[in-house]
């Protein structure tokens, strides 16, 4: 019924005819200092749909049937924007000549967006507007990429993966995750900036989109700017250097056109300690215009990046050694070494045809991506703990040991860490001299080789219609396994559970050399095909749109090793799950005049749950959440925008219930079930998200600008989800687990806890002051409140009352004093002032400029975010643990970057 009642509104609409008058606005457009004409600048009734753009010789005609006070939107690269009044009536409009002056100070974003892709940190810290916000020229959101991002703020609370993200109409976000992998083209700026941007619920022409929006990156040669760009950068942030260099043609006489880019980033350490980055990015396009509608595009790219990993740690760490301390590493040789690094090397080739003709546009693409996304690791077998903030090596285990504090022992574990704070390499060599390894140090692996196609239609039906709609596919087949890197001295490595004393691979050699694969060896399949289709209308008061999507989705796994603590079904293939999905979304915009216009959108879709979170244990076996639900997603967003000469901005409210959300977490509890390593299991999660957003810029003169923005939200579970525990071998009650090493701890009472969703309140002000001279500097002060840790939701389940040596309620563990516990405490609010400047030059054709950046100027100290242990998992243990208000197994928290600089020398020609 649903896809019947869609799909007539789309044939109905699309038959409809409107007789309108029409309106012509004429002009031409030349640039100030030469007076010569300027081709391709687009004109936009700002809050419409319509535009259009100067012929070669400058020379345009945009045609309207509407009625009212407007603003003129003229922009074109490298020019300032331009926004002319105008009172459209029962007239044509000759604007005459209008001459646009030289922006350099478009350098401004161009930088901005390089510092967005040094926040590429690590995948427990999700940030929706690094990269995702590149596009867009609102100002709420460019503060949130570039201001709030190194706060890890997140928009509406949202997680990226509800954001789509496209090259040239072909869908990149991942199957595992659901999120987009900016490092895959990371480094390649000067090409991939070429960007349309759809924020939110509002209607794309590319894709039905996330509740996020969708960013479509368009690669076409003649779409960017054509010349030469040298550039060279010094930060100390992520990266220390970088380099890169792109040249672009001019579209020749043969229809030929192309764009190379490379770049190379690079640092012994950044900010943190013992962050190495080692990252280069290469890039070709050739475009071949058949005629004036048909062209042909092949895109290719690879961003190779190699970089090593810091933790969160705990208060009392942060305390005794301060906020960039990182204990993954230690000096080899005299050299640093890094147990964490990640790997990133997967290319992607494209091919696309483009036709367009009378107002139909149809664009078919193809691309396939392939190559590895590592993590490295120290693992350690039957031998101590290498890393140095292990809880039993810090003074907390002593004072809080439940036979009384030790504080000599306390203070002895103080001078040692404080003498040690890092990994022994020597140490674990001389552990490794006996044949069989005591420490490995291997890589996660994932080599994914996925095949995606996609077919996008866009028909103007008349002056007042337009009909998009599109179909895609992707196949994955995503390799999972475990290599060793480095035997670290030892002649072989015995591949063994040593828990439990079992095969992890009982069909293959139990000695396990450099380069084997081992521990675990599994394949993902995926599939997805999905189609949309949108109907938008306009009219002279009105906008609306109404967009439909179905898609179904498949997963399987495939068990390349038996393992034998899963006799029964860790080998082979796993029994299929397949979920089909429907998504419904519409809109509505009303012109309270031409510079004041409200929009209200709404949509409800169901999204399936991402690979991680179908299969409980895909390392070790084929099970999967049982009654896994496709994730019910109803959201509202209200908006007002204003647009006037000195005055623009956007005030909105928005609503989002997300339902049914599966969660897998793992991690080692000492629970009333008993002790163990353990993968848990939530369902039937549900998550509010409701607030405001505002974001203002006044030109006060023709130099100064000001700005503010705003976001103010609410962020909540809104359900109590029952919560599974499965452990891996042994440790828990026996009679408590079901045959399939499950146990069921039924409700967590989180309903009303916040979410760790970054900070839920964000406050900035700004003023930039732009010379006529072109330099330029701007400042922002920034203030960021009510963000919270990630809780431990086995903590808040009836589980937490029981005392495992007895079987029963702990006496004392009232609901009071259990809420007193419990209680979550919002981390602390903090200020940023932030300083950018810049000065550019145009020498005898040439662009020169540079641009520093200053963040945090008074080296602020905050925490951006973090997450509770769920070692503890029962009342006595928490209760003992923070007698002493330095408990040993105190949440963890990540800090952000102190004062940092950016500083960029670019030429152009």
């Amino acid at each position: 019924m649903f896809k019947f009642l869609l799909f007539f509104f789309l044939f109905l609409g699309s038959n409809i005819s409107f007789a309108q008058d029409i309106r012509s606005i004429t002009g031409e457009i030349r640039d100030t200092s030469s007076k010569m004409p300027i081709a391709k600048v687009t004109l936009e009734i700002e809050g419409t749909t319509y535009i259009c753009f100067t012929n070669a010789n400058g020379e345009f005609l945009l045609q309207t049937p509407l009625i009212a006070d407007y603003i003129l939107n003229i922009s074109f690269t490298d020019y300032r924007i331009k926004r002319i009044p105008i009172s459209i009536s029962g007239q044509d409009i000759s604007l005459g000549v209008i001459y646009l002056e030289k922006d350099f100070a478009l350098e401004l974003n161009d930088n901005l967006i390089s510092l967005t892709d040094t926040e590429l940190l690590e995948d427990e810290i999700d940030t929706n507007p690094t990269g995702l916000l590149q596009a867009t020229k609102d100002v709420f959101l460019q503060r949130a990429a570039f201001d709030f991002g190194q706060a890890f703020f997140r928009v509406k609370g949202y997680d990226s993966q509800y954001g789509k993200v496209l090259i040239n109409g072909i869908e990149m976000n991942k199957m595992f995750d659901g999120r987009p992998q900016w490092n895959n083209w990371g480094g390649l700026n000067d090409v991939t900036r070429n960007q349309d941007f759809t924020s939110g619920l509002d209607a794309s022409e590319y894709s039905y989109g996330g509740i996020l929006g969708v960013t479509n990156i368009n690669t076409k040669p003649s779409g960017m700017r054509p010349g030469t760009r040298l550039s060279t950068s010094a930060s100390n942030r992520t990266y220390a250097g970088r380099l890169m260099a792109t040249h672009t043609s001019k579209l020749n006489n043969k229809g030929f056109a192309y764009s190379v880019s490379g770049s190379r980033r690079w640092a012994k350490e950044g900010y943190m300690d013992g962050i190495l980055y080692d990252a280069f990015s290469v890039f070709g396009a050739l475009e071949y215009q058949f005629n004036t509608k048909s062209t042909l595009l092949f895109t290719g790219m690879l961003a190779s990046n190699r970089r090593g990993r810091s933790s969160a740690i705990t208060e009392e760490v942060f305390n005794l050694i301060g906020n960039r301390y990182n204990p993954y590493w230690g000096e080899q040789d005299g050299k640093i070494r890094n147990s964490r690094e990640r790997k990133i090397a997967e290319p992607i080739v494209m091919l696309n045809y483009f036709w367009e003709n009378n107002g139909v546009k149809i664009n078919a693409g193809i691309s396939y991506q392939s190559g590895i996304n590592s993590r490295s690791r120290l693992g350690y077998y039957n031998a101590p703990n290498p890393d140095p903030t292990y809880y039993r090596y810090l003074p907390s285990f002593y004072i809080n040991s439940p036979i009384g504090a030790n504080f000599l022992s306390a203070n002895t574990a103080k001078d040692g860490f404080l003498n040690n704070p890092q990994i022994n390499w020597n140490q674990i060599y001389n552990a490794n001299r006996d044949n069989i390894a005591a420490y490995v140090l291997y890589d996660d692996v994932t080599k994914d080789n996925q095949i995606a196609a996609n077919v996008l239609f866009n028909a103007k039906i008349n002056n007042a219609i337009r009909l998009d709609a599109g179909v895609n596919f992707q196949n994955l087949m995503s390799n999972n396994y475990a290599e060793i890197n480095d035997l670290l001295g030892a002649t072989y490595h015995e591949d063994l559970d040593t828990f439990s004393n079992t095969l992890n691979d009982v069909n293959g050699s139990r000695e396990k050399l450099e380069g084997d694969v081992f521990n675990y060896n599994y394949t993902i399949n995926g599939q997805k095909s999905a189609i949309f289709s949108q109907l938008v209308y306009e009219e002279n008061k009105w906008n609306a749109f109404l967009s439909g999507s179905y898609s179904t989705t498949n997963y399987s796994r495939n068990g390349a090793f038996l393992n034998e603590r899963f006799l029964d079904d860790s080998y082979g293939e796993s029994i299929p799950i397949r979920f089909n999905d429907v998504g419904l979304k519409g809109g509505i915009n009303y012109k309270i005049n031409g510079r004041n216009w409200i929009a209200v959108n709404t949509s409800l879709q169901h999204k399936p749950p991402t690979v991680q979170n179908i299969f409980i244990n895909p390392r070790e076996n084929n099970q999967i959440v049982s009654n896994s639900k496709s994730e019910k997603v109803t959201a509202t967003e209200i908006s007002y925008y204003l647009r006037y000469p000195k005055l623009t901005g956007r005030v909105s409210t928005f609503y989002t219930r997300f339902q049914d959300v599966t969660d897998i977490n793992f991690f080692f509890v000492d629970a009333g079930i008993g002790s163990d390593f353990v993968q848990e299991v939530l369902t039937d999660l549900d998550k509010l998200h409701l607030g405001a957003e505002i974001g203002l810029e006044y030109q006060l003169s023709s130099s100064v600008q000001l700005s503010a923005v705003a976001n103010i939200g609410k962020y909540v579970y809104a359900s109590n989800p029952n919560v599974v525990i499965n452990f891996d071998t042994a440790g828990a009650e026996d009679d408590l687990i079901n045959l399939e090493g499950n146990v069921d701890l039924g409700a967590s009472y989180i309903k009303d806890y916040k979410l760790a969703q970054g900070p839920q309140k964000a406050f900035a002000f700004g003023i930039n002051y732009r010379d006529p001279k072109y330099w330029w500097v701007g400042l922002t002060a920034n203030y960021l409140a009510n963000n919270y840790t990630n809780i431990a939701t086995i903590t808040r389940t009836n589980s937490f009352y029981i005392d495992p040596e007895t079987g029963l309620q702990f006496p004392d563990a009232t609901t009071e004093n259990v809420a007193q516990l419990l209680q979550q405490k919002p981390l602390d609010n903090f200020y940023l002032l932030n300083v950018v400047g810049g000065k550019s030059w145009l020498k005898t054709g040439k662009y020169i400029s540079v641009f520093i950046s200053v963040n945090n100027v008074f080296d602020t100290v905050f925490k951006s975010g973090g997450y509770e242990q769920s070692r503890n998992g029962n009342y006595g243990q928490l209760k003992q643990d923070n007698l002493s208000g330095t408990p040993t197994f105190a949440p963890k928290y990540w800090y952000g970057y102190g004062r940092t600089y950016f500083l960029n020398l670019a030429i152009s020609f």
